[in-house]
């Protein structure tokens, strides 16, 4: 299985976080799961970083960081085109983040599963995987 991992779960993943469930974990951890982290998700990190880095809500690692975690788990890192952006505009307004909306768009243009714990992404395409 194809699965792009959304921000939240690829944190999760490489820092062994608990938020991590179970079904999630074997999907990430399944030999025949090809695991994507996309361009996206790096940016994400490193704008929240850039903001807040220590405050309690703020995020721990920097964009630099994270895209090194993510290698060394040896995810495939999947750039932004602008197919995937122009994807944006078919889109429903039922999600006003602009960074999940770009990871749907992604999802379903390359089309991959997009592994989330957002009920809201479930709503756009039936290549979400809720965890």
């Amino acid at each position: 299985m194809r699965l792009l991992l959304d921000t939240h779960i690829a944190l999760w993943a490489i820092a062994d976080h608990p938020n991590l469930g179970g079904k999630a974990r074997r999907l990430i951890e399944d030999p025949d799961s090809e695991i994507y982290i996309s361009a996206v998700s790096v940016w994400e990190i490193a704008i929240k970083h850039s903001r807040t880095p220590d405050g309690p809500n703020g995020m721990p690692i920097s964009g630099q960081q994270a895209l090194g975690y993510f290698r060394d788990a040896e995810f495939s890192l999947l750039p932004i085109t602008p197919d995937h952006t122009a994807a944006v505009d078919e889109l429903p307004p039922l999600h006003a983040d602009p960074f999940d909306r770009l990871l749907i768009a992604q999802a379903l243009t390359e089309p991959l599963r997009l592994l989330t714990r957002d009920q809201r992404i479930a709503g756009y395409t039936d290549l979400a995987v809720l965890v």
